[in-house]
């Protein structure tokens, strides 16, 4: 079969594609910007790329079209779909269809936390030697790919509750039907499609109908949001963490910590990772892989050797003591559990915060309000306004003073950057997009100028 991908380029679409190369099938694709490291990875596994969305790519006609949800009405290929009647779908109702129908699926829910306990639960399933299939919206270090078919029943995902397509507006989790479901939190996101928060919740309850009742139920015990989800219906065994599963720091930075399940100490782990938001997605990972059948002791020794998804306070660099972090945090929520993880790591030592708000629901100023103490804990605050921002930073950045900056230029921001940054510094940089190259700015900057003392 001939399919072709309408936005193959995105970390799921990609992964879609790499999935249905796996199933023998011919895919070709398209997307507004084609360029690596995506493009490189799908070329190299003999997917044919065409730039933009001229309807000449669906001539001679494919026997499928998969369309990602960044495509709407209007645009020149998806009208040349509809218009000559051919066959398209989604990517999750694909992958539901195709691939999750006959599998064990583990599936990793929430607000935050998703890529990173998806990804850990997948190595936790390998190091195993189950050898899972999986989809993760982020670049596993693990594994050489954030997609596979697997050579197994088992088959984990990130859990997106984000629309599924421009024809199917329910979030895509509707289509996984998983046999173990985590749900990590439950915040207000994604405000350019959710009115509010009792939306996302009607979406996580769809998706609750549908775990069977010899399913597992995996959520943190002192969730309002998450509780009154549950309250709506659940018919499967319950799990929960902070009452069954336990966690106890044995470092600040929760760089070692003990396991109990049911007031049992079943280990402690070591591991690279910090942050009790990561030691959250730890407890989650290994009770999921316990109902896939991984002994803790196992899933313990798997994350010993874990190493966090790319983005997820990544360093960068580190040029005269200074360190240069790489981080997802596009939410209040996620920008204050970075901080703290961080905070706890250097203990009295500087922290510079740097944020560019991109995500949708941060751009149309959802989030304001809860800004200045989400970025509390930093010694101070770098803010870029980006140009499409329907609210502007300044309130923000009163609020903060005398900590805080606006930029508007991104060299300019670099310079200052490298101009105020000192030995022992740690800078965080967070943004859920490519923030304008500025991390090998930053860094060509702070290593001319350490260079040269």
């Amino acid at each position: 079969m001939h399919i072709h991908i309408l936005g193959i380029c995105g970390t799921f679409m990609g992964g879609i594609a790499a999935i249905a190369k796996a199933l023998g099938h011919k895919v070709t694709g398209s997307d507004a910007n084609v360029y690596p490291p995506m493009s490189t990875q799908l070329e190299q596994l003999g997917i044919e790329l065409t730039q933009g969305w001229d309807p000449a790519q669906l001539e001679p006609a494919p026997d499928l079209v998969i369309i990602g949800n960044a495509l709407s009405r209007g645009n020149t290929a998806v009208e040349h779909v509809l218009n000559t009647n051919l066959r398209y779908t989604s990517g999750p109702q694909w992958l539901a269809e195709q691939v999750l129908h006959d599998r064990w699926v583990l599936a990793v829910s929430g607000t935050h936390g998703k890529t990173t306990t998806s990804t850990m639960l997948a190595w936790i399933l390998d190091y195993a030697g189950l050898k899972p299939g999986f989809l993760i919206g982020g670049i596993p270090q693990n594994f050489d790919c954030s997609a596979r078919l697997g050579e197994s029943p088992f088959f984990v995902i990130e859990a997106d509750e984000y629309d599924t397509a421009f024809f199917d507006k329910r979030s895509k989790f509707v289509h996984y039907r998983p046999r173990t479901l985590v749900i990590n939190n439950l915040e207000y996101d994604h405000a350019d499609i959710f009115p509010d928060l009792a939306a996302i919740q009607r979406q996580f309850h769809h998706l609750l109908r549908m775990v069977p009742a010899n399913g597992l139920v995996l959520a943190p015990e002192d969730t309002p949001a998450v509780k009154q989800t549950l309250d709506m219906g659940c018919w499967s065994e319950r799990q929960s963490y902070g009452s069954a599963w336990q966690a106890e720091l044995l470092t600040a930075d929760g760089s070692r910590f003990a396991l109990y399940y049911q007031q049992q100490k079943l280990g402690e782990l070591s591991w690279q990772l910090s942050g009790q938001h990561n030691v959250d997605n730890a407890v989650m990972a290994i009770a999921a892989a316990r109902h896939a059948g991984v002994p803790v002791a196992i899933a313990l020794e798997a994350l010993a050797r874990f190493v966090a998804p790319k983005r997820r306070m990544e360093i960068k660099a580190d040029i005269a003591d200074i360190r240069v972090y790489d981080d997802f945090a596009h939410h209040p929520t996620a920008i204050s559990t970075t901080l703290q993880g961080i905070r706890n790591k250097v203990g009295g030592k500087r922290v510079l915060a740097v944020l560019e708000p991109r995500s949708n629901t941060m751009r149309m100023g959802v989030h304001q309000a809860a800004l200045p103490l989400a970025l509390a804990l930093a010694d101070q605050v770098y803010l870029y306004e980006p140009a499409n921002a329907n609210w502007s930073l300044d309130a923000l950045a009163r609020s903060l003073a005398p900590k805080a900056s606006l930029s508007r230029d991104i060299d300019a921001l670099v310079q200052l950057l490298a101009d105020q940054a000192m030995p022992g510094d740690s800078i965080v940089i967070m943004s859920n997009g490519g923030f304008g190259g500025i991390h090998d700015k930053l860094i060509k900057a702070l290593t001319a100028k350490w260079e040269q003392t």
